[in-house]
């Protein structure tokens, strides 16, 4: 039976494909601060200008391709049972091959009832308007997590780190919490490891081992390690 392998991702492994990242723009997400368009208070105060964002991040994530990161955690299928969970709200995990993905914090192309969280629909076009409404009548909203907002996929999210014989962080900055704390739900005796130019500082851990570089030649060098283990 392959070896469970467990990959937290996040937004430094879409920045190589040309998608934008807010912490490394002074809290900026293309020019728009992250208070007007990712909060719940920023949906009640202009719900227009939310699903104008989303629909720009979404134009964005539609021009992107996969880059060598994204295939090489497809790659590793062939090697092990990989669980993807990703802070990431684009596709292009799926799009390189990955078949076990978690989107913790939703996806761009899946919008939301306001009324009932539990009726997501695919979003068939490039944009969500105002006027688009769910089989109740209600004003559909993306079916992103904002901040603030609970993350209902963090227990799976966890019962899989705890599950894990290998654990990956590629890309992650390590400080948006609850995802950032998966790490800690690995047991101590499996290997760890964080791929990012700029190591986070994380409570030292037994068994973490860091590799200092951007995701695409970082994920060469993690699957060369980790085929000779």
């Amino acid at each position: 039976m392959p070896k469970k392998l467990v990959v937290l991702t996040g937004a430094g492994i879409s920045a190589e494909s040309g998608l934008a990242t807010f912490r490394d723009s002074g809290g900026l997400w293309e020019g728009y601060r992250v208070e007007d368009v990712a909060t719940p208070e920023a949906w009640h105060r202009n719900p227009k200008m939310v699903l104008d964002f989303y629909n720009q991040r979404r134009l964005s994530a539609l021009g992107a391709k996969p880059n060598r990161g994204h295939e090489i955690l497809a790659e590793l299928q062939n090697h092990f049972d990989v669980t993807v969970i990703t802070q990431n709200v684009d596709n292009l995990h799926e799009q390189a091959g990955s078949n076990h993905v978690l989107h913790l914090h939703g996806s761009l192309f899946e919008s939301r009832s306001t009324l009932d969280p539990s009726l997501v629909y695919d979003i068939e076009s490039s944009e969500l308007n105002i006027g688009d409404k769910c089989e109740l009548g209600s004003q559909l909203r993306p079916n992103i997590v904002w901040f603030g907002e609970m993350v209902p996929m963090m227990e799976v999210a966890a019962m899989h780190a705890s599950k894990a014989d290998i654990f990956l962080v590629v890309g992650t900055s390590m400080v948006v919490y609850p995802a950032a704390g998966l790490i800690h739900y690995v047991a101590n005796e499996i290997p760890k490891y964080i791929v990012d130019p700029k190591i986070p500082e994380v409570n030292p851990l037994p068994n973490l081992y860091f590799i200092s570089e951007k995701a695409s030649s970082g994920m060469e060098r993690f699957k060369e390690l980790v085929l000779k283990r």
